[in-house]
């Protein structure tokens, strides 16, 4: 039995998503239980209490205490699932983040109706930004042209890029209103808040092309803001770097910086 497919769930593309399916079906465990009791219930106080047997009124009513006792286990199967599943996974995966030195670092910049990616460069620095660079065109992340830590910078819309394997640490901001950037098989959704740089991570798992979407009411365009995820492998995610690095070079006219 694939409870995945039962839940019409999407497959999983990250470390940690396993761990998150598994918190979902305890909790529908726990609602089909609770949903089976309370109907059982229900039908037995209809047929205990009917009218036919139950002429006069009964001032003193039921003296069973087992909804008392249930309460109490769901109370009890609510504190594991928070205790024991979901507390430890907030304080490895929210709280902690990785310190491997492979990490990917990316900024995404969101506006309506659009993702700005935006990656380091060899250099492994993220070039200066500010408003008044800024133009919708040509450089929508406002990259500051005289800092010369952003000439290497390789930046794209609706595109993010990663390697398979390796954590990649997300920077989200919103350069207008309040998005949210979901990756469904990453098990990955995080509010992008105006003004603040949010940090999110994963480790991707598999290879493939997926969608980033936006769980946020943003605006009437709200529908047509997505983007897309591929993982690479290793080796195909530096030669897309080159070949990004390379198309660079070529528009701005500027030496090889890669090295190849």
């Amino acid at each position: 039995m694939d409870i995945t497919k039962m839940l019409n769930l999407p497959i999983v593309a990250s470390a940690h998503g396993h761990e998150i399916d598994m918190m979902i079906y305890l909790v529908h465990i726990l609602m089909v239980i609770l949903g089976l009791g309370w109907g059982v219930y229900f039908v037995v106080v209809l047929w205990r209490f009917r009218r036919r047997k139950n002429v006069g009124a009964n001032y003193q009513g039921t003296q069973s205490h087992a909804s008392s006792a249930i309460e109490v286990a769901v109370i009890i199967a609510e504190a594991i699932l928070l205790i024991g599943f979901s507390i430890p996974f907030w304080a490895k995966q929210v709280n902690a983040f990785p310190q491997r030195k492979d990490i990917i670092e990316v900024r995404v910049v969101a506006e309506q109706f659009a993702w700005n990616i935006h990656y380091p460069g060899a250099d492994g620095i993220f070039g200066k930004t500010d408003i008044k660079f800024f133009d919708k065109q040509s450089n929508p992340l406002g990259l500051d042209p005289n800092d010369p830590h952003g000439k290497d910078d390789i930046t794209t819309i609706n595109q993010l890029h990663l390697p398979i394997g390796r954590p990649a640490v997300i920077y989200l901001t919103s350069r207008d209103v309040m998005h949210s950037f979901s990756l469904p098989v990453m098990r990955v959704k995080q509010d992008v808040i105006p003004g603040m740089s949010i940090p999110t991570w994963f480790t991707p798992t598999r290879t493939g092309a997926y969608e980033i979407g936006c769980a946020q009411l943003c605006g009437l365009g709200h529908y047509r803001m997505k983007g897309f995820l591929t993982i690479h492998t290793q080796e195909e995610f530096d030669q897309w770097l080159k070949d990004q690095a390379s198309s660079s070079q070529k528009e701005e006219g500027t030496d090889d910086f890669w090295g190849s």
